[in-house]
């Protein structure tokens, strides 16, 4: 395929990488799992606002998945995903085996754990998840070595995950946060939505409804208790599964009180059938 460059080897990633330092340009960057859609291209075009070039990773990552998790049937479509990706102005597209990027096997990988806010949420209910994402975000950084890289706001814990480890481990890198892209009734766009039948992805809007909802109310005054009550329930009733509903500060501590102008973040997690699904908002209490 012209117009983007794909690469296998990890010798060929970085002679590319290191050609277009040489000439000083900028290179950006945006890890993915594939399967890719909307939601990923703009976070491509919005690495080439701060960079020269860019390179896209598509890797199914089998340490951030738990054992009774979807590793074997996630959707893999790379044809799809290099036509997307060049269609959305990337340059390059880094497509390492297994077997390159864990050496010694994922078994025997050496493995990165965050403390703290990977305990909590996300962290809690599917354990061991942040561990695999830090694991190979790390190795993906010193692959491709970029001076940026570009994550959604969609996964909200994980991109904390990711600045603390950028910060902490000292990668010479910015990380630029792009904003949740939705469908037209609200659902954020996520590769596992394929997964929902007709029905269930008639139900799936009602996250992001629930999320406003909980925005609304802590703007009214309603205590966070009866808030995060309130949206399991209206979850429950609508047919999902609720993992949890809560209301945070950015830090992911919990709010001792819902002053006008702090900061806060509803988050949810919530299975509908087999499917999970992860949504998230930001807003100011009042």
């Amino acid at each position: 395929m012209s117009g983007i460059v794909l690469l296998h080897d990890l010798d060929g990633l970085r002679a590319q990488v290191r050609e277009w330092k040489r000439q000083g340009l900028r290179v950006g960057f945006v890890p993915t799992m594939g399967n890719l859609h909307e939601g990923h291209f703009s976070l491509v075009r919005l690495a080439r606002e701060h960079a020269d070039r860019v390179v896209a990773s598509v890797f199914v990552n089998p340490t951030q998945f738990g054992p009774n998790e979807d590793f074997s049937r996630y959707p893999r479509t790379p044809g799809q995903d290099a036509a997307g990706l060049q269609a959305a102005g990337c340059d390059a597209l880094w497509m390492p085996s297994v077997d390159a990027m864990y050496p010694y096997g994922a078994g025997n990988a050496v493995r990165i754990h965050v403390p703290g806010i990977t305990d909590t949420l996300d962290g809690a209910h599917r354990p061991g998840h942040f561990d695999g994402v830090a694991t190979v975000v790390a190795r993906l950084f010193n692959q491709v070595q970029p001076e940026v890289a570009v994550f959604g706001r969609k996964d909200y814990q994980q991109l904390a995950v990711i600045r603390y480890l950028a910060r902490d481990l000292a990668f010479p890198l910015e990380i630029v946060a792009g904003d949740t892209r939705r469908e037209d009734d609200g659902l954020a766009m996520s590769s596992r939505n394929q997964y929902l039948s007709a029905e269930e992805r008639a139900i799936a809007p009602a996250i992001h409804r629930t999320l406003l909802a909980m925005r609304d109310s802590i703007r009214a005054g309603t205590p966070r208790h009866q808030v995060e009550a309130d949206a399991e329930a209206a979850l429950r009733a609508a047919g999902f599964a609720a993992d949890y509903a809560v209301v945070r500060c950015p830090d992911f501590s919990t709010p001792d009180a819902d002053g006008a102008g702090a900061e806060r973040v509803a988050l949810v997690a919530a299975r509908l059938g087999r499917t999970r699904l992860i949504d998230n908002l930001e807003f100011d209490a009042g």
